[in-house]
Order: C-alpha cells, then sequence, then structure tokens
C-alpha cells in the first residue's frame, strides 16, 4: 500500500519558492531500465498553453539530462530535511562515475513508466511538452549571462505538464 494520495497540481499549498529554491528537488528520469536523478534548486511552475506545468532547467553535461532526453516523462520529487544529505550527494556526485540511487538506498517507486522516490514528501509526475537550450542573445541582463555562465554551458529549460501530485 503507497503512502501517497493524488492531489491535483492546484491542491498543493507549500509554497514554491521554498520548495523549489529552499527544500531542492530530485528531477529524476529512467533510460533503458535505469534511474538516474539530480538536484535542482531552480525552476518553476505556473500555467501555460492551458495546461498546469513545471519548468526546469539542466546543464548540458548533466548526465541527468541524457535520460530526461530520452524519455516522454520525468518527476519531480521534493523530499523531508531528513534526506537533506541525499539531496546535497545527488547535487554533487554524476551518475556517470557510480550508481547514485543505489549508493543512497532510496526506494525506487513507478507510477506508469515514470520513476520517483517513495521517500518523498511530494512528487510531481511530468510529461515534457517543450524543450529549448537559453539563448545568450535573450538575455536583456547580460549581467546574467557573465554571472552564471562563463563556460557558455547554457542550460536546457524545459516545460513540462504536471499531469500527477502525490502528496505523503
Amino acid at each position: 500500500m503507497s503512502k501517497f494520495t493524488e492531489i491535483t497540481p492546484a491542491d498543493i499549498t507549500a509554497n514554491p519558492f521554498s520548495m523549489i529554491g529552499d527544500q531542492w528537488m530530485l528531477i529524476t528520469a529512467e533510460k533503458e531500465g535505469r534511474v538516474n536523478a539530480m538536484t535542482a534548486s531552480w525552476g518553476g511552475v505556473g500555467v501555460l498553453w492551458g495546461k498546469k506545468v513545471a519548468y526546469i532547467f539542466i546543464r548540458p553535461q548533466r548526465f541527468t539530462k541524457e535520460f530526461v532526453d530520452a524519455s516522454a516523462t520525468l518527476s519531480l520529487c521534493f523530499m523531508p530535511e531528513s534526506q537533506r544529505a541525499n539531496l546535497k550527494y545527488f547535487g554533487s556526485v554524476s551518475g556517470r562515475d557510480e550508481d547514485k540511487v543505489s549508493k543512497t538506498g532510496l526506494t525506487v517507486c513507478h507510477d506508469g513508466g515514470t520513476p520517483y522516490f517513495g521517500e518523498s514528501d511530494c512528487v510531481m509526475i511530468c510529461r515534457k511538452l517543450y524543450s529549448q537550450t537559453l539563448d545568450p542573445a535573450g538575455f536583456v541582463d547580460q549581467s546574467i549571462d557573465a554571472a552564471c555562465y562563463g563556460a557558455k554551458d547554457y542550460h536546457e529549460v524545459y516545460v513540462c505538464e504536471i499531469e500527477k501530485v502525490l502528496k505523503a
């Protein structure tokens, strides 16, 4: 029996600025039967194209990007503070170098074909709608380009429909 209850995106009561910017999230996807995730603290939620969406950003060198690109769906997993060490680990070690999921002992669950972690407080099951690499010509405030993209490794932005929310 699952500890999760399905709610609608509109029923999320937590502050999205805290959820993403302070609590952080694990962007989780599966490719060829292997699950990988990365910690993220950039992104947002809102309404676009008449849909409830989340938008996330992934740098091109991140291994998780290959998993997100290979799948139609992904999950955004928000963890309790007791998982802070695992969140830091997922943000500092590459899945190219080791199996982060096995090393942390997190429980991989699936909703349909979309992986998520059983230790999460809140999970957004998302379907990709759009992706594009940030274009440096689009920076109205050029100081952002200088401050965040010295290596010119511009993030890929993904807009994803939130198809389901699971709340612990």
